[in-house]
């Protein structure tokens, strides 16, 4: 009602007038009425009566005899009813005012729900941060802010931080950069053991800072910030980004000889591994393509880590044919010419002459005779000296190495059961949650003292710091306020000590929680999914009736209660809610003025209070409900609730039938087919393990006609990044065939060199077996980056190899030379990313989230075994497939069939068992 007065007291709401004050004269034939009712009539008119009577103005058209369901409506006197007659009258009436029919009080709002912290009674106050703000820089904010407002609130209030994800993060970014810093320190020990030059690794070591600072600006351009995503991205980062300049470095090293003109050695040494330094840097690159096409959340988190490597390695591309070979050229000399140098074949460049000649006579790219026409034949190491037999003794039996590579692999196979699966990890963080249900329709009051019991046992779990209680619902559902909610749940957010072992104090928890009687259904759930993942398994179960759907929840519900490598399970399906069920009669209401709606808003008005709005008193905005002062509290009293008819006030019981009956306090359907979801928490330790042992058990289980489960939850997740990554694994190797084809110009040796990408694999799988550490997503990525590393080995050495051979020489030969010299770029560069990669697997600071520990081991275990077979199985391969087209091509350009050219090797064999069986003999005889 609007009077046009501003309502500013208890007492303007009191005085708000129900009825107008009117006067006049009116006429009528007859008139009916009874006392208290109300009323129908004019409010205003001419007319006679044929004896006394009253007319009044009513607020709506009432039932003779009849009153209204809430409140009179209006007020005034009648006279006798029937009496008739004529005579002139002047009405009257008095206005009424809502305080003489209502009481009008200022009450606290009904609670509907209860907060605690530490199981004290609190306020909880929720703060989000906008998409694009800072998570740390808000924390900061909002904490530096709490003591002034402490102070200008009135009560001395006390502010308790529950949850703040920015301790978490900043931890988390801090730990990342110390290993980062110690990768990188790592890295550049190897570098100088290798090297033995503190100049040539302070010139490959550039390469590190500056690449790291153009992925930065790379960043700011792409509205990236610095995150555990790109962070982590940047620190894996450290030990490719020098690869190309170490091959450049160590390949300057080699062409720089005394009396070489620097310049154009490190030209030549920059000309002989560009293509090879530019296809590796590219395919490691590429094989980040395919996750930009990855959906879901998995896609969302590894879009910035894969932008963040590319611009860090595309950097280090241009770093290395740049600016190392300027800096190279700046610092570096070439070796002295020792005094008592030798002049046989063993002394530097005797084999072809002196350094002069062969700058001007162009060795180091022109045509070769034999490997002793190489610029530094005779020039050998430790390591090369220790790798000529291993790599003479694969050539001579290529196919017992073959042999022995497919059995690794079989073995590689056959251990994939005993791999360990999750799906994102354990995010690390020191908070997790814990349901309460208890029966439908408990009050807030009982919830509160069964909550009590659990904080209890929460609070004495040693590692425990805050526990923060919801009860009942954040709304203003009245049903929860005055009579219990349809649902009730507890919800506890726990915060234990960052530097404790959560998994122990999670355990903890859940048998303190399990002793605990007569408290409902308690289930505690951690953090682990992160990043909005959740960390459960669910089952889904459908059936056409909720009789049947509870059967088959029951069935499921009980088998998983008992499946292996589960800690927990519980259902939504809510348990069947006692109520009131009122069934109008619909027949009966029609015939005395009713529909069906109206006898049920009658019924709710009398039964449940009903808020009618707001009204705003001292600057205060208050709900107003309207209330029964009486309501009827048992089934008879509400089947005699008087129920204003066009007859009279007739029972409810005269309309409806009320009975107490139970039922569902939700449903929920999918396809309008009813649901219910099992919910499973599994083992930590092993999602895959605990998916399978789900699965089989509900296959396993006998439900009822027409009902269904299916597996969803954090296994479905699992199931579809597994599926969507390992097709980028594929999409990345077809990729990486392609650019290796255009760099090589040829279809046959990129297949060559994929044949190192499996056994990647092997030290990979075997790694993450021997440290017990779960292969998730984030082990997946790491696979797809070896895609890209483990090729890049394998360039650098066939790249070489291939040039020899265009420069005359003959397989075996050019294969022994190229993979020798090859020998120390690839040691160099997979021990540096190794090392670089060793603080993050260790896990040295223990906080550093849950990328870098997998994807650090998946790599180490695949460089380490791709990096040993690359340097013997793709040399016997390459070696059977390249002998067989040199053989072909020499039997046609000499013109002789298959069969002979298959004599003559036969003869040579045997001439070269008769030379070394002579050579054995002359040495036993000069022996004795």
């Amino acid at each position: 009602m609007q009077t046009g007065e501003r309502i500013a007291s208890i007492k303007d709401i009191e005085a708000l007038p129900l009825t107008a004050s009117s006067s006049g004269s009116g006429s009528s034939s007859n008139g009916s009425g009874s006392g208290g009712g109300s009323a129908t009539g004019a409010t205003s008119g001419t007319g006679t009566t044929s004896g006394a009577g009253a007319t009044g103005t009513t607020s709506g058209t009432g039932a003779a005899g009849g009153s209204s369901a809430s409140s009179p409506a209006a007020t005034g006197t009648t006279g006798a009813t029937g009496a008739s007659g004529t005579g002139a009258t002047t009405t009257t009436t008095t206005p009424t005012e809502l305080g003489d029919v209502a009481k009008v009080a200022i009450e606290e709002s009904p609670r509907t729900s209860i907060s605690r912290v530490d199981g004290k009674t609190a306020l909880t106050i929720a703060i989000t941060k906008t998409q694009e703000a800072n998570t740390v820089d808000v924390s900061e904010t909002v904490k530096k802010a709490l003591p002034d407002i402490e102070s200008k609130v009135a009560g001395n209030p006390q502010f308790t931080v529950v949850f703040d994800q920015a301790p978490y993060i900043q931890q988390s970014i801090d730990s990342l950069a110390e290993e980062g810093l110690l990768g990188l320190g790592f890295a550049v020990l190897v570098i100088l053991v290798f090297l033995l030059s503190v100049r040539s690794t302070l010139v490959t070591a550039i390469s590190i800072p500056t690449s790291v600072l153009l992925a930065a600006i790379g960043m700011r351009a792409a509205g990236y910030t610095l995150n555990i995503i790109t962070l982590a991205a940047l620190t894996i980062a450290i030990g490719r980004v020098v690869d190309g300049s170490i091959v450049v470095i160590e390949n300057i090293k080699r062409h720089m000889q005394p009396g070489v003109d620097r310049s154009r050695a490190v030209l030549d040494a920059v000309r002989e591994v560009a293509g090879a330094v530019t296809a590796s840097t590219l395919t490691t690159v590429a094989v980040f393509l395919p996750v930009a096409f990855v959906a879901e959340l998995v896609g969302e988190l590894f879009r910035p880590f894969a932008l963040t490597v590319t611009m860090a390695l595309v950097a280090s591309l241009l770093v290395s044919l740049t600016i190392v070979p300027v800096l190279a050229y700046w610092f570096l000399r070439p070796p002295k010419t020792h005094r008592h140098a030798g002049t046989g074949a063993d002394a530097p460049g005797a084999d072809t002459g002196t350094a002069a000649d062969a700058a001007t006579s162009g060795a180091a790219t022109g045509a070769l005779a034999s490997a002793a026409d190489l610029h530094d034949a005779g020039r050998t190491d430790r390591l090369q000296r220790g790798y000529r037999p291993v790599l003479g003794w694969a050539m001579r039996r290529p196919w017992i190495v073959l042999a022995l590579a497919l059995f690794v692999l079989a073995g590689t196979a056959a251990a994939v059961p005993f791999v360990k699966t999750n799906y994102l990890g354990d995010s690390g963080q020191n908070t997790f949650t814990v349901t309460q249900d208890l029966k439908p329709g408990t009050s807030l009051d009982d919830q509160s003292t069964a909550a009590a019991k659990v904080e209890e046992a929460l609070r004495s779990v040693t590692g425990v710091e805050t526990v923060q209680t919801t009860i009942g619902s954040s709304g203003q559902s009245i049903q929860a306020a005055f009579g219990g909610g349809a649902s009730a749940s507890v919800q506890y957010n726990v915060t234990t000590d960052a530097a404790a072992d959560q998994p122990t104090i999670q355990s903890t928890a859940r048998d303190r929680i399990e002793r605990i009687a007569d408290v409902g259904e308690v289930s505690l759930s951690s953090a682990g999914g992160g990043f909005g993942g959740s960390s459960d398994i669910e089952v889904d179960v459908t059936a056409p009736t909720q009789a049947e759907l509870r059967t088959a929840a029951d069935t499921v519900l009980r088998k998983m209660r008992g499946v292996d490598g589960t800690t927990a399970a519980t259902s939504n399906l809510s348990a069947a809610e006692p109520y009131l069920a009122v069934q109008v009669d619909r027949q009966a209401a029609a015939e005395r003025g009713l529909t069906e709606q109206q006898v049920g808003a009658l019924v709710a008005a009398t039964v449940s209070p009903r808020d009618t709005g707001s009204v705003e008193i001292d600057d205060a905005t208050l709900d107003v409900y309207i209330a029964d002062p009486n309501p009827p509290a048992t089934i008879a009293a509400l089947k005699k609730l008087a129920i204003p008819t066009s007859t009279g006030e007739v029972p409810l019981s005269d309309l409806a039938t009320v009975e107490r009956s139970e039922g569902p306090t939700t449903i929920t359907t999918s396809n309008a087919v009813r649901t219910a979801t099992i919910t499973v928490t599994p083992d930590a330790t092993n999602l895959g393990a605990a998916v399978q042992n789900v699965t089989a058990a509900v296959d396993a289980l006998q439900l009822p006609r027409g009902a269904s489960a299916s597996i969803g939850g954090v296994a479905s997740s699992q199931s579809s990044a597994f599926s969507q990554l390992f097709l980028a694994i594929l999409v990345a190797i077809l990729i990486v065939y392609v650019i290796m084809v255009a760099t090589f110009r040829s279809l046959l040796q990129p297949l060559l060199l994929l044949m190192s990408v499996p056994f990647a694999a092997t030290g990979a799988l075997l790694l993450q077996i021997a440290t017990g550490i779960p292969l998730g997503v984030a082990s997946i990525i790491g696979l797809l980056m070896l895609v890209g590393i483990v090729v890049t080995n394998a360039i650098v050495l066939v790249g070489l190899v291939n040039q020899y051979r265009r420069r005359g020489l003959r397989v075996a030969e050019a294969l022994v030379e190229g993979a020798t010299r090859r020998l120390r770029p690839i040691l160099m560069t997979a021990l540096a990313t190794i090392f670089a990669l060793v603080p993050m697997a260790l896990g040295l600071t223990g906080k550093s989230g849950f990328i870098s520990q997998p994807l650090a081991l998946v790599v180490i275990g695949g460089l380490v075994s791709s990096t040993l077979l690359t340097l013997v199985v793709l040399p016997s391969l390459y070696f059977v497939v390249e002998r067989a087209r040199e053989r072909r091509a020499d039997r046609i350009a000499a013109g002789i069939t298959r069969k002979e050219a298959r004599q003559q090797r036969r003869e040579d064999r045997k001439r070269r068992r008769e030379e070394r069986r002579a050579a054995r003999g002359r040495t036993t005889a000069s022996a004795d």
